[in-house]
């Protein structure tokens, strides 16, 4: 009974590679059974990509970033918004968003060789509070301090050990670890700048006919923190 339910809701199996091998529940009797499991669809996984060519292992790891950002990933999502709404100015953001690229591409790599190594149920939380934190600074400052950038610096540092936390659970082949560990980044990257210009475009159409073009910033802010916050708290219950 098990062994057709689970073959029912398989994907093709390309596709199974990097995205969510199960998207439903499975309920073991134990952890080490879910252990297991787990290794299991992932040496499988490994045995997949190592079979496909490589243009199309890079394609699939560029899809796994992107769609870690959009559509899977709300909560980075919503620091990137955070970033974009504390100003709507282009050299200003710009310095932001690097200083957060270049951090969780730090992280990233070193967590994946395994030099860095933090448990997701410790790095989530601080995700979320990050998101408060610049939701915070949005609505308090009218305009971003110098320390930003090193705090939005300090604060990719965690997401890219969230981003990191992923690939560690479907495992990456040997032969073409930086090739693929650069096609994941890229995908984030793409993600992230997708966010950016649907939110401009959006604001713009929004103001259209304003000249404050900051009017959105606290509210948008209030939002996004609030979102955050409500996360953080039910991480920690």
């Amino acid at each position: 009974m098990f062994f057709t339910s689970f073959t029912a809701n398989c994907h093709n199996p390309e596709d199974f590679v990097i995205s969510e091998i199960e998207r439903g529940q499975l309920n073991f009797e134990n952890e080490q059974i879910a252990a297991e499991y787990g290794a299991a669809l992932k040496r499988q996984r490994i045995r997949r990509l190592n079979a496909m060519p490589w243009l199309k292992k890079i394609y699939i790891f560029i899809k796994a970033g992107f769609e870690h950002i959009i559509p899977e990933g709300l909560d980075h999502i919503l620091f990137v918004l955070g970033l974009f709404f504390s100003s709507l100015k282009f050299r200003s953001l710009l310095i932001q968003v690097t200083a957060f690229t270049l951090a969780h591409s730090i992280t990233l790599a070193l967590a994946a060789i395994g030099l860095v190594k933090l448990q997701l149920s410790v790095v989530e939380p601080l995700i979320f509070l990050s998101i408060v934190w610049v939701a915070l600074e949005n609505t308090l400052f009218k305009q971003t301090t110098k320390w930003r950038p090193l705090i939005v610096f300090s604060f990719g540092l965690l997401h890219g050990l969230g981003f990191a936390a992923l690939l560690t659970e479907y495992g990456l082949p040997k032969d073409s670890f930086i090739s693929l560990l650069l096609a994941f980044n890229i995908g984030v990257e793409l993600g992230q700048l997708a966010v950016l210009v649907i939110a401009f475009i959006l604001v713009r159409a929004i103001l259209i006919n304003s000249k404050n073009k900051n009017k959105l910033k606290i509210p948008a802010s209030i939002a996004i923190g609030s979102v955050g916050l409500f996360w953080f708290i039910e991480s920690l219950i």
